[in-house]
């Protein structure tokens, strides 16, 4: 979201409060229907007029907000620690990747990310070997710091051989930005179709624990009916 369109929502949304499933009224500076109502008008502008937000989505989406616009009394109130990235988990077709690509639109310029299917991390893997996992942790050699980067799709992807020796590239990725929070506080997202138990299956234990340290779970009910 650019600064002008930042202002507009700020003067939209001063001073209003959102009720969450009727229970009760968190005081925030943003009204979150309102939000939800540019998420679609962007989504639209992006994906066609077949997208939209269901009602059944709310608690997800309200949960996204909270945490890219920086909410903090909202934030708190879903138990969600601000200086961790997001796990965004749910079933194929739910819209994982689509609200986390308008979600760029919506966060600060400090906490700007960029996307990058796992898959692609992948290939690049074949061709480049080693150096991708550099690319993807530490950042290249010019950069002054490493990106926030959205590891979309994460648990498609195959471990993959370079020169004869196997390696879970997207595993020594995350370990390797798991440093980077520790000693930087750089964030890492991811969204993934997978529960907590197939992550350690296909990253093993001392991923998903790390995870547990860098991430906020945020998960779409199990039942999500595929959008596409």
């Amino acid at each position: 979201m650019n600064e002008h369109m930042n202002e507009h929502m700020n003067e939209q949304m001063g001073h209003d409060s959102w009720t969450l499933q009727q229970e009760k009224t968190i005081p925030s500076h943003y009204d979150y229907k309102d939000v939800v109502q540019w998420i679609e008008k962007k989504g639209v502008e992006l994906y066609g007029n077949s997208f939209s937000i269901k009602e059944t989505d709310y608690t997800v989406i309200y949960r996204l907000i909270a945490y890219f616009l920086n909410d903090e009394q909202t934030a708190f109130q879903f138990g969600i620690n601000l200086s961790k990235g997001i796990l965004l988990v749910g079933p194929i077709g739910c819209g994982k990747t689509s609200i986390m690509n308008i979600m760029k639109y919506l966060t600060r310029a400090e906490q700007k990310f960029s996307i990058k299917p796992c898959r692609e991390v992948s290939f690049e893997f074949i061709n480049d070997g080693y150096e991708v996992i550099h690319k993807y942790s530490k950042g290249k050699l010019y950069e002054a710091d490493p990106k926030i980067f959205c590891f979309d799709d994460m648990g498609v992807e195959n471990n993959l051989k370079y020169y004869g020796n196997e390696c879970n590239v997207i595993a020594e990725i995350l370990l390797s930005r798991y440093d980077l929070f520790i000693s930087k506080k750089i964030k890492t997202h991811i969204t993934s179709n997978l529960s907590a138990p197939e992550i350690e299956t296909h990253y093993g234990a001392r991923v998903r624990s790390r995870l547990r340290q860098m991430v906020n779970l945020i998960s779409y009910d199990k039942n999500t009916k595929d959008k596409r």
